[in-house]
């Protein structure tokens, strides 16, 4: 099973949703998708949608998925690694009024290059981004945490 999340933010994210719906309209994408879709608009027609989940059915989807699908947020891919899961994550932008800023492209290119997921950068890469996921290996979270959160407190101004 797939795990889509995009988080709880005010923001929509539906060009993910819409990109991931329209791979499984297509059967690109034939394993089960669940999405938590936030304050999204739009309504999946090809996989289980809610807009939120409690905390703890959250964290069983975590658990339970053989691959995260992602925005940028720290909570959540510190989730997927705490868990030893494979992660795509897709950052919101800032241009398509998706977040404030673009923080969230920041933080996913440390994680990437760190070697803990995937990133994808254009919508139209998904799928093989997707399709990569098989033969990825990510970097165990256990393999240096420390460095993680040295990265994490600097973002947050918390150290120098």
């Amino acid at each position: 099973m797939i795990f889509l999340t995009v988080g709880t933010q005010k923001f929509q994210f539906n060009r993910l949703l819409a990109a991931v719906d329209l791979l499984v309209e297509k059967r690109l994408i034939r394993e089960p998708v669940i999405a938590q879709t936030g304050c999204s608009t739009y309504r999946p027609r090809n996989f289980e949608a809610v807009d939120f989940m409690e905390k703890e059915n959250f964290e069983m989807a975590v658990r339970q998925c053989s691959l995260l699908i992602t925005h940028g947020g720290v909570g959540t891919i510190l989730s997927g690694l705490g868990a030893q899961k494979k992660i795509i994550v897709v950052p919101r932008r800032k241009a398509f009024g998706e977040h404030v800023d673009d923080h969230q492209m920041e933080i996913a290119e440390r994680f990437e290059k760190m070697g803990y997921l995937r990133v994808c950068w254009k919508m139209g890469d998904l799928l093989s981004c997707y399709e990569s996921m098989e033969t990825f290996t990510c970097r165990s979270l256990e393999a240096d945490f420390s460095e993680t959160a040295r990265f994490i407190n600097q973002y947050l101004g918390w150290i120098e």
